[in-house]
């Protein structure tokens, strides 16, 4: 089927389907989690085979067990977030017998742009929140990580029908075709220029769109902070899918006199998890040629421009001999506004460390002049300092004292503001995004119209109400 009948057929059976019940829901999550579980070795291959190299571990990690989580967390508070939502009744309907309520229905079909950074867990965890919700769903994959993309089309149809769950695949081409669709919702995961086209792809249908972009997200190293703590927890997810992660740390802010220490501290945390990296089956490869470049590119740019680049290579290695594209972490001091590293997020294994003096503010400011972040981290036991950099500064999420942590939690709702994206999901939260929440009210028998002054002929009855409403 093509991505329009799909569409269709989806439709025709939600429609048809309604009211979708809590079971059949469950069922959905549950073979949906069956799916990832039961090819979990296959997706790993597939995962490696698509980035030249992926740590299988990382895959089992972060892919596979972090698509079955949020598919048995919504099995376990399902019942509750589909029970109706009492609201009380202005006054004085309440004492009359009026009530008022939300049901949480379907929306219908909510389509699925996934990027290449983490293509399972990142089609898998929206799609909890959309079988929750009660909802069908399309795919569209990653062209960057077709094989992957070719493993999900053909083990779909093992678990689920066309009308439930659908993948697509292909170029820019499909992926604008995808989102001019008249879906009920659409989520788009990935940078914010193609972000901006989705959006405009999905105005004509006044479809409603989650965007979850990515952006320059910072770290911030505050009063007391353990430094070699803060630098091994940055380390380590900085180096993770090697930096190919849109809450990837992407830059740090310390003061002056806490620098060097960074430096040595992040070198230290890198050698210990990675003592060697071109045959280290942990550690994984840039995407493709072309983001590796981009990345090479980019040292060059700040090189040219002043910075001083600490490459940590702990054994040494040639990569230049290499015909691998894994990358070492590059430690960029120096680094300027006017370079590209400092302008766009960086998405691989680079990472700039400036200085900052005369306090907290300082950083604060910093961070304030750039585009609101997807996250932000604070590294800190000064209780003052702390709240001022979370009542002074706008991102998409916080993680205190780590780094992308917020993420994992599905208690709390994941996403972006402004350039790094708009609403969000997760949990009780991502299954209100794929709902519509329906008000319902009810009259009571008397006539509230007519006590109320609202019915012609209108006299003394109605302008006393309306003062009454006035005060």
């Amino acid at each position: 089927m093509d991505m329009r009948s799909t569409l269709d057929a989806q439709r025709a059976a939600f429609q048809a389907e309604l009211p979708v019940s809590a079971a059949t829901r469950k069922d959905r999550l549950k073979r949906a989690a069956a799916m990832i579980r039961d090819h979990a070795d296959a997706f790993c291959d597939a995962l490696s085979e698509d980035f030249g190299h992926r740590s299988r571990e990382q895959s089992m990690v972060t892919d596979i067990a972090a698509s079955i989580a949020p598919m048995k967390h919504a099995i376990k508070h399902l019942d509750r977030w589909m029970r109706p939502e009492r609201r009380p009744v202005t006054f004085p309907l309440g004492l009359l017998g009026g009530k008022g309520w939300i049901e949480y229905q379907p929306k219908g079909v909510v389509g699925v742009i996934a990027p290449w950074n983490f293509p399972v867990q990142l089609v898998m965890a929206p799609i909890a929140n959309i079988f929750a919700a009660g909802n069908r769903a399309m795919v569209k994959s990653s062209e960057f990580t077709a094989r992957t993309a070719a493993l999900f089309e053909e083990v779909c149809p093992q678990y689920f029908a066309a009308d439930e769950l659908a993948f697509f695949s292909g170029g820019p081409e499909v992926g604008k075709a995808f989102a001019e669709l008249p879906f009920d919702h659409l989520i788009f995961t990935g940078a914010t220029g193609i972000g901006k086209h989705i959006l405009h792809a999905a105005a004509d249908n006044l479809t409603p769109v989650t965007l979850e972009l990515g952006g320059k997200s910072p770290v911030i190293v505050g009063k007391g902070a353990n430094v070699r703590q803060a630098t091994e927890r940055v380390a380590l997810g900085k180096m993770m899918n090697a930096g190919q992660i849109c809450l990837a740390p992407d830059y740090m802010l310390v003061p002056d006199d806490q620098e060097q220490a960074v430096v040595d501290g992040l070198k230290a945390a890198v050698s210990t998890m990675y003592p060697t990296l071109l045959a280290n089956p942990d550690y994984t490869s840039i995407v493709n040629d072309r983001h590796h470049q981009r990345l090479q590119d980019w040292l060059a740019d700040a090189k040219a421009k002043g910075a001083t680049i600490e490459t940590v290579n702990p054994a040494n290695e040639d990569f230049g001999a290499s015909n691998t594209r894994k990358m070492p972490l590059h430690i960029v001091r120096n680094a300027t506004d006017d370079m590209t590293v400092m302008q766009e997020e960086i998405f691989g294994p680079i990472l700039p460390v400036r200085r900052y003096s005369g306090g907290v503010d300082t950083a604060i400011a910093e961070v304030n002049r750039r585009d609101r972040p997807l996250g932000l981290y604070y590294f800190g036991n000064d209780d003052t300092e702390r709240r001022r950099v979370l009542d002074r500064t706008i991102s998409g999420g916080v993680t205190l004292n780590d780094v992308i942590f917020h993420i994992t939690n599905e208690e709390l709702p994941f996403g972006g503001v402004g350039p790094s994206g708009m609403g969000a999901y997760h949990g009780h939260d991502g299954f209100k995004t794929f709902s519509h929440a329906k008000a319902v009210y009810r009259q009571p028998k008397i006539n509230v119209a007519k006590l109320a002054g609202i019915m012609p002929p209108y006299g003394k009855s109605t302008t006393a109400s309306a003062k009454r409403q006035m005060k």
